[in-house]
């Protein structure tokens, strides 16, 4: 049994994570929250994309006003990213949030941390502890002799304790580190030391390039190893582009299925045609299909079949001209400028042939 099936099942809005239900991918706006059409328009972006938990960032009190007519034009849960006011986070569940995100050690006293708490204990609401490498205390840094796993381990309990001595548990831990081995250990490190489930995440990963291949070899480690609950892949770009590489994360771990798979060649001296743009294409094109299937891009007539065999669907170029490709045989050669329709002909009627 992996640790992600042994943790506290949390109901966040209408999704439940941890005990072993699917892993819920999240994203963050980037809209000034306050300004409702721009986020609204975002998230909604972003759920066709198959975002399945929003954060928004409550500096202000508009920001906490507009929680309430966002939360009516959405319809995945919203979750109140808050920081060093505690005010900001009783209002924002006032209006509507639907789980709170907070770091208790930059919020204020204790009993400003009791007030928060005793709000969403009110209205069950589950509160995110969220602790960063780069927020460690200097207590934990001399007393570990820098920012280590061992240090951001022990600051995110000592917080979940202080939480849990207020009678409240429903909560859910994250801890983040742009370091992703440092990120992984402690995640290895916290798995055997609590019960909640954990949202998982290199924080300040880069743009999407960059950030895409570490947040892969970082999260791939983690949820790899049986850990984590909830991801969200932080880029520095558009926010649809982590819910793009969420969903293709969990997908090669085995972790998810749905959705079309493209494969492509890395082209060679053999291709013929302008394979990149194609490939290009194809990933635009079956977007939108709800299928689960495998389609393959190759640029070459000559072993592309071969190549395509574990596809369930696939083209080949060659000169001027491709084929269409399933299950490994050939079934029909056509002109190069029809090889994208032929394939989204092939789609539109998927399992009917």
């Amino acid at each position: 049994m992996t640790y992600r099936e042994q943790t506290k099942e949390v109901r966040i809005g209408k999704v439940t994570i941890g005990a072993g239900n699917p892993i819920a991918i999240q994203s963050m706006t980037n809209t000034p929250t306050e300004d409702v059409n721009k986020t609204v328009e975002q998230i909604l972006r972003l759920e066709k994309a198959g975002c399945e938990l929003i954060r928004c960032t409550v500096p202000n009190e508009a920001a906490a006003r507009a929680l309430t007519q966002i939360k009516e034009q959405i319809h995945i849960p919203l979750i109140a990213d808050i920081h060093f006011d505690y005010k900001m986070a009783i209002a924002a569940m006032e209006h509507g949030a639907d789980k709170i995100r907070i770091n208790p050690g930059n919020i204020g006293s204790v009993e400003k941390v009791r007030e928060v708490v005793k709000v969403a204990k009110e209205r069950n609401i589950p509160i995110r502890v969220g602790v960063n490498s780069g927020s460690l205390e200097k207590n934990l840094v001399e007393k570990y002799g820098g920012v280590t796993a061992e240090g951001i381990v022990e600051s995110a309990l000592d917080k979940v304790h202080l939480i849990e001595d207020m009678d409240y548990d429903n909560l859910v831990i994250s801890i983040k580190s742009s370091d992703v081995l440092m990120c992984v250990k402690c995640h290895e490190l916290i798995a055997g030391r609590t019960v909640y489930p954990l949202h998982v995440g290199i924080t300040e990963s880069g743009t999407v390039m960059s950030g895409s291949i570490k947040s892969s070899i970082g999260l791939g480690l983690i949820l790899g190893a049986g850990i984590g609950d909830t991801i969200r892949v932080s880029l520095t770009g558009d926010p649809v582009e982590e819910i793009k590489a969420g969903k293709l994360i969990l997908r090669t771990l085995g972790l998810r299925t749905g959705g079309i798979e493209v494969v492509s060649c890395p082209t060679c001296g053999r291709t013929k045609i302008d394979l990149i743009s194609l490939a290009t294409k194809v990933e635009q094109l079956v977007a939108d299909y709800p299928l689960d299937i495998k389609v393959a891009v190759m640029g070459c007539a000559v072993n592309g079949p071969g190549e395509a065999k574990e596809a369930d669907l696939g083209i080949a170029g060659g000169i001027g001209e491709g084929l269409l490709i399933k299950k490994g045989e050939v079934v029909k050669k056509v002109p190069e400028d029809q090889l994208l329709a032929t394939l989204k002909d092939e789609l539109d009627h998927w399992g009917n042939s």
